[in-house]
């Protein structure tokens, strides 16, 4: 991860297709493109390759989001449950609908804690959204049957591990809706993009159209179609799909690379018996993008972290003081800072955050670290790395 490292011939067969074919836009000018559907393609086999019936292409993995949840019915004051480690974007793509994100606590899977979810069910609670951080999954058992139990919508995020799977299953192939991420620091890059995931045919033709300002895509000539509902403009490019399309055949590929180079250092870390591993629930197997770790306390973990930096291992995020991708510093979250006035259901419904707390949260983040595994890295480059991590990590415990 991520795929953007191993750039090459096939991705730029597929731009120079698109190039020389002259048509960039996704939709229409059928007589000028002489066959060529880049994004039609991508789609094609990211139904195959995933494992679901139906795959609708956007302009980012946030859009992604936010198209899953208009598809299935979900805006104003309606609560989607989250979360308080991921990405900004988990709780943007919920805020743009007038919906209102409920954070609740990880465990050690780094993901949904199951208790905490039915803890923060309420009437008004209208889906579950579990996001498959660092390349690992939520314990989707239990969350479906939560959502069973409650009549909920699972919609998973899994933007962060493409090539993982649960059971048997690919991520965002198990819940109601899937998410995906392209952009480019995805371990499969279209540069930006993204893509919605579904075997619900309604899901799937409300995503079609909203993603494309309503359009209902049906007959040969664009301008004679009807709009059934309104929609906004979340389309990719040819040119996005046309990368995305090359890294897709490549997923395998690339996580068979990753998987050797997190062996190693997995191996190696091993030795420390002050180190443990976030857990993996059973049946799942990973993408293998990142290597994560739990030390003993909050100290230990920020000093660990000073340590490999100064080593000179790049990579390995302690995520407790980041403030992209956990809770603690969301200041902008939690002091509602907008350029525009929100609703009041938003209002009201995120005021919550002003007194929360998530001290289960802060216990496996703040132990937590980590490290991207990179495609790049040659065999010996490995190996040193892995004897660099040992011995900065060891040298403060």
């Amino acid at each position: 991860m991520p795929g953007f490292e191993l750039f090459g011939d096939k991705e730029r067969k597929e731009l120079n297709d698109v190039l020389d074919n002259g048509v960039l836009m996704r939709y229409g000018f059928d007589g000028m493109r002489n066959g060529h559907w880049k994004a039609k393609e991508l789609e094609s086999t990211l139904e195959s390759k995933l494992q679901v019936k139906h795959a609708q292409l956007v302009s980012s993995g946030t859009a992604a989001v936010s198209v899953a949840l208009a598809s299935a019915g979900i805006g104003s004051g309606d609560e989607v449950i989250m979360p308080t480690f991921t990405f900004v974007a988990s709780f943007e793509a919920i805020m743009m609908l007038g919906a209102i994100p409920v954070l609740v606590d990880i465990d050690d899977t780094l993901t949904l804690d199951p208790k905490a979810v039915e803890a923060a069910i309420t009437s008004k609670t209208k889906a579950i959204m579990p996001v498959h951080m660092c390349g690992s999954m939520a314990n989707m058992d239990a969350l479906m049957a939560l959502c069973k139990k409650h009549n909920l919508i699972v919609i998973e995020d899994s933007s962060q591990a493409t090539g993982a799977t649960y059971k048997g299953k690919p991520l965002g192939s198990i819940g109601d809706l899937g998410c995906l991420s392209l952009d480019f620091v995805k371990i499969i890059t279209a540069g930006e993009g993204g893509a919605v995931l579904t075997n619900n045919e309604t899901y799937y033709t409300h995503a079609d159209h909203y993603s494309d300002h309503g359009h209902d895509h049906k007959g040969n000539d664009r301008g004679a179609e009807t709009h059934p509902f309104l929609g906004y403009n979340f389309r990719i490019s040819e040119l996005h799909a046309a990368v995305g399309l090359a890294q897709l055949r490549r997923l395998d590929e690339f996580v068979t690379i990753q998987k050797k180079n997190y062996n190693i250092l997995r191996e190696a870390l091993s030795a420390i018996p002050e180190l443990t591993f976030r857990t993996v629930p059973e049946g799942g197997e990973e993408s293998y993008s990142f290597l994560s770790f739990f030390l003993s306390d909050l100290e230990t973990s920020r000093k660990a972290s000073i340590a490999l930096k100064e080593a000179g291992v790049d990579g390995c995020f302690h995520y407790y003081d980041n403030s992209w991708h956990y809770i603690r510093k969301w200041d902008h979250l939690k002091n509602l800072k907008t350029l525009y006035p929100v609703s009041i259901e938003v209002k009201n419904g995120l005021e919550y955050l002003q007194t929360k707390t998530f001290e289960q949260s802060d216990h496996y983040i703040g132990r937590n670290i980590s490290c991207l595994i990179k495609l790049s890295w040659t065999e010996e480059e490995v190996i040193e790395r892995a004897q660099l991590m040992v011995k900065a990590i060891s040298s403060v415990l």
